[in-house]
Protein backbone atom coordinates (compact mmCIF):
# COMPACT_ATOMS: atom_id res chain seq x y z
CA UNK A 1 0.00 0.00 0.00
CA UNK A 2 1.87 3.37 -1.00
CA UNK A 3 1.71 5.87 2.06
CA UNK A 4 0.18 9.51 1.56
CA UNK A 5 2.64 12.14 1.58
CA UNK A 6 1.90 14.91 3.40
CA UNK A 7 1.38 17.27 1.05
CA UNK A 8 -1.35 14.73 -0.53
CA UNK A 9 -3.51 15.10 2.91
CA UNK A 10 -5.84 17.96 3.89
CA UNK A 11 -6.72 16.88 7.14
CA UNK A 12 -4.94 20.05 9.19
CA UNK A 13 -3.69 18.11 12.00
CA UNK A 14 -2.03 15.91 9.42
CA UNK A 15 -0.86 18.69 7.56
CA UNK A 16 0.55 20.92 10.48
CA UNK A 17 2.68 18.30 11.47
CA UNK A 18 6.37 18.65 11.57
CA UNK A 19 7.49 16.28 9.10
CA UNK A 20 9.71 14.34 11.41
CA UNK A 21 6.47 13.78 13.48
CA UNK A 22 4.25 12.88 10.09
CA UNK A 23 6.72 10.24 9.38
CA UNK A 24 6.35 8.51 12.63
CA UNK A 25 2.25 8.21 11.66
CA UNK A 26 2.89 7.72 7.88
CA UNK A 27 3.85 3.86 8.15
CA UNK A 28 0.15 3.64 10.21
CA UNK A 29 -1.92 5.62 7.94
CA UNK A 30 -4.81 3.97 5.86
CA UNK A 31 -6.98 5.25 3.65
CA UNK A 32 -10.33 4.88 4.27
CA UNK A 33 -14.17 6.20 3.29
CA UNK A 34 -15.75 7.54 5.98
CA UNK A 35 -19.81 7.04 4.94
CA UNK A 36 -22.97 8.55 6.77
CA UNK A 37 -23.74 7.11 9.81
CA UNK A 38 -20.41 4.67 9.84
CA UNK A 39 -19.68 4.53 13.51
CA UNK A 40 -16.44 5.74 14.83
CA UNK A 41 -16.53 4.86 18.76
CA UNK A 42 -18.92 3.35 20.99
CA UNK A 43 -20.13 4.40 24.09
CA UNK A 44 -18.01 2.68 27.40
CA UNK A 45 -15.60 0.34 24.20
CA UNK A 46 -12.51 0.90 23.26
CA UNK A 47 -11.19 2.65 20.86
CA UNK A 48 -9.67 0.28 18.50
CA UNK A 49 -8.66 3.17 15.89
CA UNK A 50 -8.09 6.75 15.57
CA UNK A 51 -9.32 8.71 12.46
CA UNK A 52 -8.18 11.79 11.06
CA UNK A 53 -10.59 12.84 8.09
CA UNK A 54 -9.88 14.62 4.85
CA UNK A 55 -13.49 15.88 4.62
CA UNK A 56 -17.15 15.02 6.30
CA UNK A 57 -18.52 15.59 9.21
CA UNK A 58 -18.47 13.81 12.14
CA UNK A 59 -21.17 13.64 15.14
CA UNK A 60 -20.31 13.42 19.39
CA UNK A 61 -23.11 12.42 21.34
CA UNK A 62 -24.04 12.21 24.51
CA UNK A 63 -26.32 9.90 26.15
CA UNK A 64 -28.05 9.83 29.08
CA UNK A 65 -28.71 6.85 31.24
CA UNK A 66 -32.59 7.06 30.17
CA UNK A 67 -31.61 7.20 26.25
CA UNK A 68 -31.58 11.16 26.04
CA UNK A 69 -28.73 12.14 23.33
CA UNK A 70 -27.46 15.60 22.64
CA UNK A 71 -24.50 16.39 20.26
CA UNK A 72 -21.80 18.16 22.16
CA UNK A 73 -19.63 18.72 19.30
CA UNK A 74 -18.32 18.38 15.34
CA UNK A 75 -15.20 17.18 13.84
CA UNK A 76 -14.37 17.49 10.33
CA UNK A 77 -10.91 17.95 8.49
CA UNK A 78 -9.74 20.26 11.43
CA UNK A 79 -9.18 17.35 13.61
CA UNK A 80 -9.54 13.56 14.66
CA UNK A 81 -11.83 10.99 16.22
CA UNK A 82 -10.58 8.79 19.11
CA UNK A 83 -8.64 11.65 20.52
CA UNK A 84 -9.25 9.86 24.40
CA UNK A 85 -6.41 7.90 23.04
CA UNK A 86 -4.29 11.24 23.45
CA UNK A 87 -5.18 11.59 26.95
CA UNK A 88 -4.39 8.57 28.29
CA UNK A 89 -7.41 6.09 27.89
CA UNK A 90 -8.49 3.77 25.19
CA UNK A 91 -12.97 4.77 25.51
CA UNK A 92 -15.47 7.91 26.16
CA UNK A 93 -19.32 7.16 27.02
CA UNK A 94 -20.18 9.32 23.96
CA UNK A 95 -20.99 8.26 20.83
CA UNK A 96 -19.80 9.16 17.48
CA UNK A 97 -20.51 8.75 14.50
CA UNK A 98 -20.53 10.25 10.49
CA UNK A 99 -23.50 12.49 9.82
CA UNK A 100 -22.10 13.76 6.47
CA UNK A 101 -20.19 11.37 4.48
CA UNK A 102 -16.01 12.02 3.47
CA UNK A 103 -12.98 10.26 3.82
CA UNK A 104 -9.50 10.36 5.19
CA UNK A 105 -7.84 8.16 7.25
CA UNK A 106 -7.61 5.97 10.51
CA UNK A 107 -4.24 4.77 12.77
CA UNK A 108 -4.33 1.99 14.51
CA UNK A 109 -4.94 2.87 18.37
CA UNK A 110 -1.49 0.89 19.34
CA UNK A 111 0.40 2.61 16.45
CA UNK A 112 -1.03 6.28 17.79
CA UNK A 113 0.22 5.74 21.26
CA UNK A 114 3.38 4.54 20.16
CA UNK A 115 3.97 7.45 18.14
CA UNK A 116 2.45 9.67 20.88
CA UNK A 117 5.26 7.94 23.09
CA UNK A 118 8.30 8.17 20.84
CA UNK A 119 7.53 12.05 20.50
CA UNK A 120 6.64 14.61 22.70
CA UNK A 121 6.23 17.14 20.08
CA UNK A 122 3.72 15.09 18.39
CA UNK A 123 1.73 14.55 21.23
CA UNK A 124 1.66 18.32 21.97
CA UNK A 125 0.13 18.61 18.77
CA UNK A 126 -2.25 16.35 18.84
CA UNK A 127 -3.04 17.81 22.65
CA UNK A 128 -3.54 21.43 21.30
CA UNK A 129 -6.48 20.45 18.89
CA UNK A 130 -8.15 18.68 21.70
CA UNK A 131 -7.89 21.72 24.44
CA UNK A 132 -9.92 23.53 20.67
CA UNK A 133 -12.18 20.62 20.97
CA UNK A 134 -12.66 21.30 24.88
CA UNK A 135 -13.43 25.12 23.83
CA UNK A 136 -15.96 24.21 21.22
CA UNK A 137 -18.05 21.92 23.27
CA UNK A 138 -18.37 24.43 26.17
CA UNK A 139 -19.75 26.61 23.84
CA UNK A 140 -22.22 24.38 22.72
CA UNK A 141 -23.32 24.30 26.35
CA UNK A 142 -23.14 28.05 26.88
CA UNK A 143 -25.26 28.39 23.70
CA UNK A 144 -27.70 25.85 24.61
CA UNK A 145 -28.36 27.62 27.35
CA UNK A 146 -28.61 31.15 26.84
CA UNK A 147 -29.39 31.51 23.18
CA UNK A 148 -32.41 31.61 20.96
CA UNK A 149 -32.94 28.99 18.29
CA UNK A 150 -32.26 30.92 15.54
CA UNK A 151 -28.73 31.92 16.53
CA UNK A 152 -27.89 28.33 17.82
CA UNK A 153 -28.94 27.66 14.08
CA UNK A 154 -26.45 30.27 12.51
CA UNK A 155 -24.05 29.11 14.85
CA UNK A 156 -23.95 25.29 14.04
CA UNK A 157 -24.68 26.18 10.06
CA UNK A 158 -21.41 28.27 10.28
CA UNK A 159 -19.86 25.30 12.28
CA UNK A 160 -20.83 22.91 9.13
CA UNK A 161 -19.73 25.35 6.53
CA UNK A 162 -16.41 25.57 7.88
CA UNK A 163 -15.81 22.11 7.47
CA UNK A 164 -17.63 21.81 4.04
CA UNK A 165 -15.55 22.09 0.99
CA UNK A 166 -18.55 24.08 -0.80
CA UNK A 167 -21.66 26.66 0.00
CA UNK A 168 -23.52 23.33 0.22
CA UNK A 169 -23.89 22.10 4.02
CA UNK A 170 -25.44 18.04 3.79
CA UNK A 171 -27.77 18.42 7.03
CA UNK A 172 -31.32 16.80 7.23
CA UNK A 173 -33.53 18.00 9.60
CA UNK A 174 -32.81 15.53 11.71
CA UNK A 175 -29.14 16.19 12.03
CA UNK A 176 -30.19 19.12 12.94
CA UNK A 177 -32.97 18.51 15.59
CA UNK A 178 -30.14 16.15 17.30
CA UNK A 179 -27.43 18.98 17.30
CA UNK A 180 -29.77 21.73 18.61
CA UNK A 181 -31.29 19.35 20.75
CA UNK A 182 -35.05 20.70 19.48
CA UNK A 183 -38.13 19.31 17.77
CA UNK A 184 -37.70 18.68 14.08
CA UNK A 185 -40.82 20.98 13.64
CA UNK A 186 -38.84 24.08 15.33
CA UNK A 187 -35.92 23.18 12.91
CA UNK A 188 -38.36 23.66 10.02
CA UNK A 189 -39.15 27.33 11.55
CA UNK A 190 -35.79 28.21 12.42
CA UNK A 191 -34.57 27.42 9.06
CA UNK A 192 -37.71 29.15 7.51
CA UNK A 193 -37.00 32.66 9.53
CA UNK A 194 -33.19 32.27 8.39
CA UNK A 195 -34.37 31.79 4.71
CA UNK A 196 -36.70 34.62 5.22
CA UNK A 197 -33.82 36.67 5.74
CA UNK A 198 -31.94 35.44 2.96
CA UNK A 199 -28.78 33.98 4.43
CA UNK A 200 -29.86 30.04 3.39
CA UNK A 201 -31.52 28.88 1.10
CA UNK A 202 -32.95 24.67 2.52
CA UNK A 203 -33.23 21.96 0.30
CA UNK A 204 -34.19 18.51 0.97
CA UNK A 205 -31.17 17.17 3.24
CA UNK A 206 -29.46 19.88 2.19
CA UNK A 207 -28.58 24.08 3.30
CA UNK A 208 -27.05 26.59 0.96
CA UNK A 209 -25.03 29.47 2.76
CA UNK A 210 -26.17 32.63 0.79
CA UNK A 211 -24.82 35.19 3.16
CA UNK A 212 -22.01 33.94 5.64
CA UNK A 213 -21.37 37.36 6.37
CA UNK A 214 -25.01 37.81 7.52
CA UNK A 215 -24.94 34.51 9.60
CA UNK A 216 -22.10 35.63 11.46
CA UNK A 217 -23.57 38.72 12.43
CA UNK A 218 -26.68 36.61 13.29
CA UNK A 219 -24.71 34.33 15.64
CA UNK A 220 -22.93 36.81 16.75
CA UNK A 221 -21.26 35.48 20.36
CA UNK A 222 -22.21 32.17 20.28
CA UNK A 223 -19.26 31.53 17.13
CA UNK A 224 -16.07 32.75 17.14
CA UNK A 225 -14.29 32.18 20.63
CA UNK A 226 -13.93 28.50 19.35
CA UNK A 227 -12.66 29.16 16.22
CA UNK A 228 -10.03 31.98 17.11
CA UNK A 229 -8.81 29.31 19.83
CA UNK A 230 -8.21 26.41 17.30
CA UNK A 231 -6.80 28.91 14.94
CA UNK A 232 -4.37 30.26 17.87
CA UNK A 233 -3.46 26.80 18.40
CA UNK A 234 -3.50 24.64 15.10
CA UNK A 235 -4.05 26.68 11.83
CA UNK A 236 -6.62 28.14 9.48
CA UNK A 237 -10.15 26.59 10.37
CA UNK A 238 -13.06 29.47 9.08
CA UNK A 239 -15.00 29.21 5.61
CA UNK A 240 -13.36 31.81 3.10
CA UNK A 241 -17.65 32.92 2.94
CA UNK A 242 -19.83 32.48 0.46
CA UNK A 243 -22.11 34.75 -2.08
CA UNK A 244 -24.35 31.66 -3.39
CA UNK A 245 -27.33 32.13 -5.38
Amino acid sequence: MIQPSQKSVKNQLLRQMSCEDYALLQPALVPTDLPKEMTLGEPGTPFARAYFPDSGIGSIVALSPEGHRSEVGITGKEGMFGFALILGTDQTPHETFMQVAGAGYFVDAEALVSACQASQSLQAGLLRYVQTYSVQTSFTALSNATHSVEIRLARWLLMSHDRSEGDEVLLTHEFLSLMLAITRPSVTLALHVLEGEHLIRSKRGCVIIRDRAGLERLASDAYGSAEDEYERLVGPLRHSGSSAS
